[in-house]
């Protein structure tokens, strides 16, 4: 791309979040195209038509980008490969709609990092672009959530009627087991973590059921223990204040256990939404000044942590994991050289 008669190179944090785009969009193409397969709800069906149109209009301009600035495009994902479109139905259109406006509302965050990532003009014009769509698509389905009566507000809270300060420790550490109420960011952050956790239980289940490879079937069962005990955590910490906590998406999933989506596919998605998970963790841990809490996030992070690199094992025994852009090795290169 010229800018002012020079040539300016993609950075590293460009490269980066396009690679990582391109497989997330190549993935979506052949999850979605199965939704929409399957799906019978007249009014979520358009709903997953325009996401998977964002998905597939996203690999063509990653791949226009990429070409032009002579990068390998990703292998990716590919419909022939890794999802089979006459599989029965695996989940409800509810929990399909749920599913396409929570990934919405990560698309969200990961694009306004692209966004603050990029340098060049058009690499920037590109991730806003992907921003307002993404935008659309968190409000459509929004909106739909909210018109059938599906959509999981987090609790109301009193109104606040004057302001305070903080005059004990108390507020942070818990004296003698004596914890004080919880902050509506602690209750957002809770809530959330619950939610998403009661759908990746849900998304997990229906891939254990499956699943071909006997490693990948226990690598779910394991994140099905482990989501379960952090759903439980959660929920108990709500109802220690007495609030509400959100639904299980269980009775979304049917008894299918026809081949559906590779476990390759599979183990990506899962991958993915383990790292997310020690990310919203992290943030918890900034947003939770009561001692309990965020010890309870930084421990439950390192279970997640161990189990991701679970899976990235597996993946690499599989040859499925696919090796994003690196640095050069110079002490490879200089080796070489001497040879």
């Amino acid at each position: 791309m010229e800018e002012k008669g020079k040539q300016i190179r993609l950075t590293a944090g460009e490269i980066a979040q396009l690679w990582i785009q391109y497989l997330n969009d190549s993935s979506s193409m052949c999850v979605l195209s199965y939704f929409l397969e399957k799906a019978e709800d007249v009014e979520i069906k358009p709903i997953i038509k325009f996401a998977l149109e964002l998905s597939q209009s996203h690999i063509q301009k990653i791949t226009a980008i990429l070409t032009e600035e002579k990068n390998v495009v990703p292998c990716g994902f590919s419909i022939k490969e890794d999802v089979d479109l006459s599989a029965p139905r695996l989940y409800s259109d509810t929990f399909v709609l749920n599913f396409i406006n929570q990934m919405s509302k990560i698309g969200l965050i990961s694009y306004a990092g692209s966004v603050a990532a990029s340098v060049r003009n058009d690499i920037k014009s590109y991730y806003m672009e992907c921003l307002t769509e993404t935008m659309q698509l968190f409000k459509i389905s929004t909106e739909l959530l909210l018109s059938k009566g599906l959509f999981i507000r987090s609790p109301s809270l009193p109104n606040l009627e004057k302001v305070e300060f903080v005059k004990k420790q108390w507020f942070m550490l818990d004296v003698f087991g004596e914890k004080r109420p919880l902050t509506a960011a602690e209750v957002d952050a809770l809530f959330a973590n619950l939610q998403r956790n009661a759908l990746g239980v849900a998304t997990l289940t229906g891939f254990s059921q499956v699943a071909q490879n006997k490693d990948v079937k226990q690598f779910f069962l394991k994140g099905l223990e482990i989501g379960n005990k952090h759903i439980k955590l959660f929920r108990g910490k709500l109802e220690e204040s007495k609030l509400p906590a959100p639904m299980a998406w269980d009775s979304e999933i049917t008894n299918s256990t026809a081949y559906t989506f590779s476990d390759k596919l599979m183990m990506f998605y899962t991958s993915g939404l383990v790292t997310l998970s020690v990310g919203y963790y992290g943030t918890a841990v900034s947003q939770s000044p009561r001692g309990d809490i965020s010890a309870m996030y930084n421990r439950l992070s390192l279970e997640v942590q161990l189990f991701a690199e679970d899976g990235a094992n597996i993946m690499i025994k599989n040859g499925w994991l696919e090796q994003p852009p690196m640095a050069s090795d110079r002490d490879e290169l200089i080796r070489k050289k001497n040879q």
